[in-house]
């Protein structure tokens, strides 16, 4: 008969050990796993991922429910335990649920740390640190703008970054003057915090939080100098405590944490503990490699096998924001013995720091390049005498002199316990295993079978060094920069420089060129290829329609019944009683069974059958209307307000800037969908900061943004500049959208355009070359030239490539 094993938590350390425990002895135990969240195991140090929207939840699942049935694993999800009763050796839940045990595995975690200021159960505020914490950060940033985070370390600079992705103004207040100071010394904590207020995050610090204010939701965050900070959302990411309350009510010996020996164990013998809620030789743990080193000695007691001891961790951290490298391990604080190495160089944001004591690395730091960070964790976990190294340290695995230590072959010399994936827990000796057993050969395949660099990435580089390391010659590594698609090695950069380099205007002659490996391309290349042809030679560039989705193809969206919508223009938001007599005309006539407003000012004709297509454009057109491209990578909309015309607190007339801006712009074809507005005031009605070129009207002037966007990851505009005539609101725009449609890759909107190559870069083509600016403003105009011609008028006119949107019985 099979022992009974209960696990108190559902979370990463728990599921580890029983991960470990089934690998060991797997038909042991009857499992029955108690776990607070609805949910299977997911990988909480991806949360900051999700709250960017980078990752989805279903990305960070390590374990979904059907593991637990595959494995006959008892899951009560939703379910914690309220009571241990050691005596009858049972635990009882929330919801009245009770399991016997033979052994208990308690994993309860941590809980975050809540100021006791006044104010701090206001709803809007929230903690980091479940899924569910960040849904609700979600929703806060689709409906509110303002987020105050408090706490300025790991997790609290996580959810800030989260959230300025997300659009909201966010500011951290930290009540040290030095961020991440437990991991960061005032130089490198200088470097990023001047990264991230590029980004638009701002600091109050160093700065004491006072109350929280708010009566039906939170409103400021009131500070000890008597200032306020303006919030809709407030974070609180100050630490967390160990979960011991449970533990201790059973009786268990609980100090900090739970108390355990070397093998887990509790001073209850049939009462093991691993995890955050865990106190080992006087130390607690909140980072998972730690964790996970005592999920595996514990799974090796509980499968009775007998052996293993855990002697306690160092430890090292990395910073979860896209663009931001961080490495620290150790103590580079000093002290009495110590020396330290240093490498700056301010202008490229690279700094490094390590700390020797007694000719061992003591703590070592590194920003914006952290490529060596796993060798100096490796020398400190080893206490390798670095006296004959320590003149080269700063130059890392290459620099160090010795073999062994360069390149592919510096982790070859790592131990086959050497850390490579903090995220997952994933040592070098798990990720050669798998390249040897599974034969492996690229970085996907190590990926999918041990999850190291699946997370926040930053373990790449050393997983396929391993690689390198490994299979040799076979290693297939992964291109530094991504080719366009799998039918060639080229990159879209590449791609587009051959393009005009070789004057090459067709399809075919670019796959002939550059030795595309199909004869046709695919679903992926053609169409980037139509419109990197096209943008680059306007007028000379034949279009091939066959290369585009099928929604270009049609100059209509197609819905899911097959129906079409048909958007017409209307400049600026504006129309007139001759437009809309003919919309409802046209409506009547076709049996049209939906009208409908639209976000951008415009009207949908929805259900509109194929065959009516052509029809229905010419009776749109013959009412001086023309396609509002609402199906195509194109211009869609400029959106306004009335502006000074008509409303009182108008500065600019809004609704004539953006009718000219339109008329200026219709028709262009761009990478991805483009949207503008013009608002007549800061008020900003016409919601120009979530736009891909928004223009505010202010007193002296234009404030012109760039870079914004909807959806599903909201973004709001970075400020691109402040002008004070329409002329140059329009050779801005024009420049701008010149410069996307030449640089960005197909397919890619505005913001994570500007997020790859910088705002900086675009301001200095923009802003600080007036003569380039002008330069990219007449190109685009010239492409307008040839673009600004109606596809519902050449439509309408029936074309022989029109008889394909007709039944086949008209068509004969």
């Amino acid at each position: 008969m099979k022992q009974k094993l209960v696990v108190i938590g559902n979370g990463m350390a728990g599921i580890k050990a029983v991960e470990e425990l089934l690998d060991r002895n797997p038909d042991l135990y009857d499992i029955t796993v108690f776990g607070d969240e609805p949910h299977g195991n997911y990988n909480r140090i991806m949360l900051s991922p999700v709250l960017s929207g980078d990752k989805t939840m279903a990305d960070i699942m390590i374990n979904e429910r059907s593991w637990y049935t595959e494995h006959g694993i008892t899951l009560h999800a939703g379910s914690p335990v309220t009571s241990i009763d050691r005596q009858q050796r049972t635990v009882t839940a929330e919801d009245g649920t009770s399991a016997s045990y033979d052994r208990l595995l308690i994993a309860t975690g941590s809980s975050p740390f809540i100021i006791p200021v006044p104010g701090h159960d206001l709803p809007g505020v929230v903690a980091f640190r479940s899924i569910a914490d960040v849904d609700a950060m979600a929703a806060a940033a689709a409906e509110y703008s303002r987020a105050v985070v408090i706490g300025g370390g790991l997790l609290g600079l996580e959810a800030a970054a989260g959230l300025l992705q997300r659009g909201m103004t966010v500011t951290v207040i930290h009540l040290m003057d030095c961020l991440m100071e437990r991991q960061m010394d005032p130089v490198a904590s200088a470097l990023l915090k001047r990264s991230l207020e590029e980004r638009s995050l701002t600091f109050a610090m160093p700065a004491e939080t006072k109350a929280i204010l708010g009566s039906e939701r939170v409103r400021a965050v009131a500070l000890a100098d008597g200032s306020e900070v303006a919030a809709d959302l407030v974070v609180m990411a100050v630490g967390i405590r160990p979960n011991i309350a449970l533990a201790e009510e059973a009786g268990l010996h609980v100090e900090r944490g739970i108390v355990v020996n070397d093998t887990m164990q509790t001073y209850d013998p049939r009462i093991y503990a691993v995890g955050e809620c865990v106190q080992h030789r006087g130390q607690t743990y909140g980072l998972v490699a730690p964790l996970f080193d005592q999920s595996k000695v514990c799974a090796n007691h509980l499968a009775e096998i007998g052996y293993a001891r855990y002697a306690g961790s160092l430890t090292s951290t990395k910073l979860k924001v896209t663009g931001i490298d961080v490495f620290s391990a150790g103590d580079f604080s000093g002290g009495e013995g110590a020396e330290e190495i240093v490498f700056q160089d301010a202008a490229q944001g690279i700094y490094r720091k390590v700390v020797i004591n007694d000719n061992q690395v003591q703590g070592a730091l590194a920003y914006g390049d952290t490529s060596d960070g796993a060798w100096y964790f490796q020398l400190m976990r080893d206490g390798t005498d670095v006296s004959a190294l320590r003149e080269k340290l700063m130059f890392g695995h290459g620099g160090s002199g010795e073999a062994g230590l360069g390149g592919e072959t510096g982790t070859a010399a790592l131990p086959g316990d050497a850390e490579i994936c903090g995220c997952n827990g994933v040592c070098k000796d798990d990720i050669v295993t798998a390249i040897t057993a599974k034969n492996l050969f690229t970085l996907d395949d190590v990926r999918a079978h041990t999850k190291a660099s699946s997370s926040c990435g930053s373990c790449s580089g050393l997983v396929e060094q391993i690689l390198a390391s490994t299979v040799g010659s076979g290693y297939a590594e992964t291109p530094s920069v991504r080719p366009l698609c799998k039918c060639t090695a080229f990159s879209h950069d590449d791609v587009r420089r051959t393009i005009i380099a070789q004057n090459l205007k067709t399809i075919p002659a670019v796959m002939r060129f550059m030795d595309w490996e199909t004869e046709d391309g695919c679903a992926k290349c053609r169409p980037a290829l139509n419109y990197y042809l096209l943008c680059a030679w306007p007028g000379e560039h034949v279009d091939d329609a066959q290369s585009r989705f099928i929604n270009e193809r049609a100059h209509a969206n197609i819905q899911k019944d097959g129906t079409y919508s048909v958007v017409p223009r209307m400049w600026g938001g504006m129309t007139n009683p001759k437009e809309l007599r003919a919309i409802a005309d046209v409506a009547e006539r076709f049996d049209i069974p939906a009208v409908k407003l639209t976000g951008g000012q415009r009207i949908d004709l929805l259900g509109v059958k194929k065959e009516d297509l052509p029809a229905v454009w010419r009776d749109l057109n013959a009412a001086g209307m023309v396609s509002g491209h609402a199906y195509g990578k194109a211009l869609r909309t400029v959106k306004t307000c009335v502006g000074s015309e008509w409303c009182r607190f108008g500065v600019q007339d809004s609704t004539s800037m953006g009718i000219d801006l339109e008329k200026m712009a219709w028709a262009s074809w761009t990478p991805h969908k483009f949207k503008m507005a013009v608002s007549g005031c800061p008020r900003n009605c016409a919601e120009a900061t979530i736009k891909d070129f928004g223009v505010v009207a202010v007193a002296e002037g234009w404030e012109l943004h760039v870079g914004g966007n909807g959806g599903i990851r909201v973004r709001t505009t970075d400020l691109l500049a402040k002008v004070t005539t329409e002329d140059e609101v329009k050779e801005y725009a024009g420049a701008f959208m010149q410069l996307y449609r030449e640089e960005a890759h197909y397919l890619e909107r505005t913001a994570p355009w500007i997020e790859r190559v910088g705002l900086g870069h675009v301001k200095e083509r923009i802003n600080e070359d007036a003569g380039g600016r002008r330069t990219l403003f007449e190109r685009f105009l010239l492409s307008q030239k040839y673009a600004q011609s109606d596809p519902w008028a050449e439509g309408a006119e029936d074309p022989p490539e029109w008889t394909e949107i007709r039944p086949l019985a008209a068509a004969e």
